[in-house]
């Protein structure tokens, strides 16, 4: 959005924009301020400011949307990275995403995006590529769907339909390759505008109360920093996640750890612990300028672990171990461990399915 200055925005606030020396810092903040147009010539009253673009005006925002002085920033924005291929689910997902297998009733992604919502988020941000089309089919208006169901009566399904389309803004963006994780936290950047934000991963579907991203939006709250997901696994797994190095917080209860190191699925026996990182995260936006440092690792990719590896160099990252089931619905016994589980607390199947799984004579099968 682009703005002619007025006079209720002329405040000490955005002396960095007018081309003002020695411009006042905002508490917390140690990024650069705005690019100033015309180069290196200093603003005059009728020039042109990008407030889209714009750092001290969005610090502005900020600082006023929560009404506290002292530079805490809410979290609003989550990210879902969904651009990657679903090769473990294949043939299954070579025609149709991953994430929008079917969950019982629901596609994977929806349960990402529900406890994001539970959680307090205001806008969404999903990062897609081809043949993912259907994701945002999945999440916008169905006007000839919605239009049958209301001809037939079907007001109970009209309900459930229109409430998917009509939950959160939502944006896309595509990453136009594979390259990874942190990768696609990269790509977007400019969607996110330089606030701290959540990274949901739709493989990990979560059952907890409060939300697991609720609870770490809580950790951010009174420590204003990143704050990654953990939990334990048997040590001869720990080859399938990214593996912290931490001491525990005193006042945590063992919850919440200040992160030394963090190693990319060291092998069984090389791992620095038993706690490893799940697809949640609360990230500030110094992630980007460590992701765009951050060189291919392993497989050939940007990987999230890297840069936040070199975030660690910058500002304390601590990892917290959430109260709640964690199902791994990326991989095909976890999908199928989950779609038991949740049919058998669905309200309308969870009767009649537990009766036919009783019924089976599993020994025979």
């Amino acid at each position: 959005m682009v703005c002619r200055e007025e006079s209720a925005f002329r405040l000490s606030l955005f002396d960095g924009c007018l081309g003002r020396p020695n411009p006042p810092q905002i508490p917390g903040d140690n990024a650069p301020h705005c690019t100033r147009a015309g180069g290196d010539r200093p603003l005059d009253l009728h020039s042109t400011i990008d407030f889209g673009r714009c750092h001290c005006f969005n610090q502005f925002l900020n600082l006023n949307n929560t009404g506290d002085k002292k530079g805490m920033s809410k979290i609003r924005r989550a990210v879902f990275p969904a651009a990657g291929l679903g090769t473990r689910f294949l043939p299954a997902t070579k025609a149709q995403p991953k994430e929008m297998l079917p969950l019982v009733d629901k596609p994977i992604i929806q349960y990402a995006v529900e406890e994001a919502i539970a959680s307090g988020i205001e806008n969404l941000v999903i990062v897609t590529g081809r043949g993912k089309n259907s994701i945002e089919d999945h999440f916008d208006v169905a006007f000839e769907l919605e239009k049958i169901l209301e001809d037939r009566g079907k007001s109970d399904l009209l309900s459930i339909v229109r409430s998917i389309s009509g939950m959160v803004p939502i944006s896309y963006i595509r990453q136009k390759e594979a390259l990874g994780l942190g990768h696609a936290v990269l790509t977007a950047r400019d969607l996110v505008d330089n606030e701290p934000f959540a990274v949901l991963l739709g493989d990990d579907v979560i059952v907890s109360a409060p939300p697991c991203i609720r609870q770490m939006i809580d950790v951010y709250d009174r420590y204003q920093t990143s704050v990654v997901a953990i939990m334990e696994v048997p040590e001869r797994e720990t080859n399938r996640y990214g593996i912290i190095q931490g001491d525990p917080l005193p006042e945590s209860g063992g919850r919440l750890y200040e992160v030394r190191d963090m190693v990319e699925k060291p092998p069984a026996g090389d791992a620095p612990s038993n706690l490893a990182i799940i697809g949640r995260y609360i990230l500030t936006p110094l992630i980007f300028d460590c992701l765009a440092e951050t060189g291919k690792g392993s497989g050939g990719e940007i990987q999230l672990t890297d840069g936040l590896r070199r975030l660690m160099a910058k500002q304390r990252v601590l990892a917290y171990k959430f109260d709640g089931k964690r199902h791994d619905a990326g991989d095909k016994l976890g999908f199928l461990k989950a779609t038991v589980e949740f049919a058998l607390e669905n309200g309308e199947l969870g009767p009649a399915f537990r009766s036919y799984l009783k019924s089976l004579d599993i020994d025979n099968l």
